[in-house]
């Protein structure tokens, strides 16, 4: 930990940073440490704002000699284990991107979010394999698997990295590739912040202009039906169509539509690069129950966005989610009743369609694990005034319900405040584990990086 007064090595530490450097209980400590999920937080005893790849060898070699854990953080949607008295490095303010058009690929620091990729991919025809909320950060999205709103089509963002540059515990910045480093370049696909610090991303883009996509709204009481059909539906589409249903309670607030507004409702999503069949997908989800609100077009993906609606507001909450081989009637039936409308605490379900391209490994495997699964469940709640023992006891309810069809977990599924090991053993498969740990031990040995999901090293 950072002593109280600070040693020359800190005020080197200082020098050697452009961005800026703070110590608990400096002014702007608190600001600094913002994030999305604000229900949980680091408390590092040393914040590094990092604006290069440099700021960040600073960092992790200033901390490694102390015993100092490392962190990182850029958005903080996915906090987990919170970092106490360790150095937590900010990579928000490196949000830098560089479009190829001829090659398809972008160059994108850790810090942006996927919607700022969006845009500079645009002007080209291209796309990224960016999720259904857009101001979610690429990095950590991407080194975590990270399911695309075209995933079925295109497989897992982490399958089309070709390179990182990345911050080992040595402190030594690497170009990690298929072909310099087979070993890392795999796990660092897959195990997210375990193996250094990611300061940058190469990734493949496809040529994608338009989509057809949205969704439409029922009421919960038509949950039983939609829900049969989903099932049904999902097992017949090709892997050019990605969809997923969702519940959830909607206040009664003006900035609600109308017809939603007060109510819980089922909503259907949709989206596909296939323009001419698309419609004739989704034609007949109009007459599966009344329609409150229909948000299905053709439109550029650049407003692929509005497809989930998701709140992009700093918030309180905590949540799982659980991969399953299939979708019996007995997991919609527990769905419908654990966490719906008349749950104990107010639940926001995503029930997403797999399979496709997701199930088959890249040309250069990575550790994302699971790819058998065909559906992720992921359960969510704000605990805004709320006791977290009771919103866990309600997730886990449904978790146990569902176990008998569960993989295992996605990572990037996982919020709030865990212990290190919590669900270690369920986000990778075995094989995958041991070998993780295994390149655990050569690429950071004394586990630097464990403010995570942690991979301890093999001994």
């Amino acid at each position: 930990m950072a002593p109280d007064n600070p040693s020359h090595e800190f005020f080197d530490l200082v020098d050697n940073v452009r961005g800026q450097v703070l110590r608990a209980g400096q002014d702007g400590y608190d600001r600094a440490l913002s994030g999305f999920q604000t229900g949980f937080r680091h408390r590092p005893a040393v914040l590094v704002s990092a604006l290069r790849a440099k700021d960040v060898q600073a960092a992790v070699r200033y901390a490694v000699p102390r015993g100092m854990a490392v962190a990182v953080q850029s958005t903080g949607h996915g906090i987990t284990v919170p970092d106490e008295g360790g150095l937590l490095i900010k990579t928000d303010r490196m949000a830098g991107i560089t479009v190829d058009p001829v090659a398809r690929r972008a160059r994108i620091e850790a810090g942006a979010r996927w919607h700022q990729v969006v845009e500079k991919a645009a002007p080209h025809g291209l796309v990224p394999p960016s999720g259904s909320a857009g101001h979610v950060g690429v990095a950590g999205y991407t080194l975590a698997g990270g399911m695309g709103l075209l995933a079925r089509e295109f497989g897992y963002a982490a399958d089309h990295v070709h390179a990182l540059d990345v911050v080992t515990a040595d402190g030594e910045l690497r170009n990690v590739t298929a072909d310099s480093d087979p070993d890392l370049f795999w796990a660092l696909r897959g195990a997210r912040d375990n193996f250094g610090v990611v300061s940058s991303l190469e990734i493949g883009l496809q040529p994608v202009e338009r989509i057809y996509g949205g969704g439409l709204f029922f009421g919960s009481e038509h949950a039983a039906t939609v829900m049969s059909f989903f099932r049904e539906w999902t097992a017949q589409v090709p892997e050019t169509m990605t969809a997923s249903l969702g519940m959830i309670g909607y206040p009664p607030v003006p900035m609600i539509p109308e017809p939603l507004r007060g109510r819980h409702v089922v909503h259907v999503r949709f989206a596909t690069t296939d323009l001419a069949d698309g419609p004739g997908l989704v034609r007949p989800w109009r007459d599966v129950a009344p329609v409150l609100l229909d948000h299905l077009s053709e439109l550029p993906y650049r407003e692929a966005g509005s497809i989930y609606r998701e709140p992009d507001f700093a918030n309180a909450y905590d949540g799982n989610g659980v991969l399953l081989s299939e979708l019996d009637t007995t997991v919609l039936d527990a769905v419908r009743e654990l966490a719906g409308a008349k749950a104990p605490v107010g639940c926001i379900v995503d029930l997403r369609h797999l399979g496709g391209a997701l199930s088959r490994q890249p040309t250069a495997p990575n550790a994302v694990s699971f790819r058998e699964a065909n559906y992720v469940l992921r359960v969510v709640s704000s605990i805004d005034g709320l006791d977290l023992a009771d919103v866990r006891a309600v997730h886990k309810r449904l978790d146990d319900a569902v176990a008998p069809w569960t993989l295992g977990r996605s990572l990037n599924f996982v919020y709030g405040e865990r212990a290190a090991d919590d669900f270690r053993s369920e986000l990778y498969e075995k094989s995958v584990l041991e070998r993780l740990t295994s390149l655990k031990a050569v690429y950071d040995p004394s586990n630097v990086f464990r403010c995570n999901q942690n991979i301890e090293p093999a001994v």
